[in-house]
């Protein structure tokens, strides 16, 4: 069955204009590729975005707002890593296509917020697709651990803000096990897609298959990252890649993880697709980001909400 076969697919069938969008920073517009070109296949002109942790380029004609940025592969930037930039570098190269990615500094939820509405406007845009390489997205602020947060309810929050404009949104996460590296206990992941399958919000899983032609295009993506991103491979990616090969256990691609126990496994490369609203909804401390101006004003509004409140036990699954 071709990944268009999914009930993600069928929500997206009536829209023309489509953002994949990395959520968290990093490589996450990465593990948007499969559906990038999923999408395309379908006839969809689609289009990519990312949070960046890159110093992004600032001449004037790379500039959509004072918060986004139009990335190709011939942008600039004072720092070698550059995520974006090396992904458009391998459209051109691998694909021979000149492709354009659209880049948000890290900031808070006032100004992403502007950032996306223009760039809605911009693209005629008639769906987002919010991509997270992880699941940390999902947890709601009361879990053991939320992984790392702060990136990626700054963008849930700021396409949720597309909704009163008949924008459809949606969050796909893509990488089951990876947020163990950073503390989330993958228990209450599964105890927050049980309740937002209780609300209806919960749009199924679809495999990433090794012999899929939009898996072919991720890992040829991931294998030009890594030659061109020696000192920042991405661990993300790479497990998620490892995963699509169908290695298993404590396998690493890159020396960054050395020193830590990895679980690269087959639920790795599996998206698990929501509506958006509802998870924003499920947050517990979303109402208390509003009008935050940069990530340090969310960072320090999550740890005084953490300090509040009261965590949930580590939780094993069982087997």
């Amino acid at each position: 069955m071709p990944l268009q076969h999914w009930p993600l697919f069928s929500e997206l069938q009536d829209c023309q204009s489509i953002l994949i969008a990395g959520a968290g920073g990093g490589f996450d517009v990465y593990s948007g590729l499969p559906l990038y070109f999923a999408l395309r296949a379908a006839g969809k002109t689609v289009h990519l975005a990312n949070l960046s942790f890159a110093e992004l380029p600032t001449a004037p004609e790379s500039g959509i707002t004072s918060h986004c940025v139009r990335v190709d592969a011939d942008s600039r930037c004072r720092s070698s890593y550059f995520p974006e930039k090396t992904l458009a570098e391998w459209f051109r190269s691998h694909r021979q296509e000149e492709v354009s990615i659209y880049a948000f500094p890290q900031c808070g939820t006032a100004p992403l917020i502007d950032a996306y509405n223009q760039l809605r406007l911009r693209l005629n845009l008639d769906a987002v697709v919010l991509v997270d390489g992880g699941t940390d997205s999902l947890m709601r602020g009361d879990e053991f651990g939320l992984g790392t947060p702060e990136e990626d309810i700054a963008s849930l929050v700021a396409v949720n803000s597309l909704i009163p404009t008949g924008c459809k949104t949606f969050l796909a996460c893509i990488g089951f096990g990876i947020d163990t590296f950073h503390g989330v206990c993958h228990s209450h992941f599964l105890e927050a897609v049980a309740a937002l399958t209780q609300s209806d919000a919960f749009l199924g899983v679809a495999s990433v298959l090794k012999n899929m032609p939009e898996a072919q295009e991720f890992l040829s993506a991931v294998q030009h990252a890594n030659l061109n991103s020696i000192h920042r491979k991405s661990i993300v990616a790479n497990s998620i890649a490892s995963a699509v090969e169908g290695h298993f256990g404590d396998v690493h691609r890159t020396g960054r993880t050395e020193g830590s126990k990895l679980w690269i496994n087959p639920l790795m490369p599996i998206y698990w697709a929501f509506h958006l609203p509802a998870v924003v909804q499920r947050n517990l401390y979303v109402d208390l980001l509003h009008g935050t101006q940069t990530m340090r004003d969310i960072t320090t509004r999550i740890s005084l909400f953490r300090g509040q409140t009261k965590q949930k036990e580590w939780e094993d699954i069982p087997c």
